[in-house]
């Protein structure tokens, strides 16, 4: 997941979670640890993410 913040720059984020969860808890994941670590503030607006599923990374 990517946020966008207020320099203008893209923060990557990879947000663990079941193939069922809700865009919107995947998007308040990444932004909670973004405002928690030291860069500039990003957007806390929703449809400025880019979200992308990934896939399974754990095979059974």
């Amino acid at each position: 997941m990517a946020l966008v913040a207020v320099d203008g720059r893209s923060y990557v984020y990879r947000v663990y979670a079941p193939p069922d969860a809700l865009l919107g808890d995947l998007f308040w994941e990444a932004w909670h640890c973004h405002d928690e670590g030291p860069h500039p503030r990003a957007y806390d607006a929703f449809d400025t993410a880019a979200i992308r599923h990934i896939g399974n990374l754990h095979q059974d």
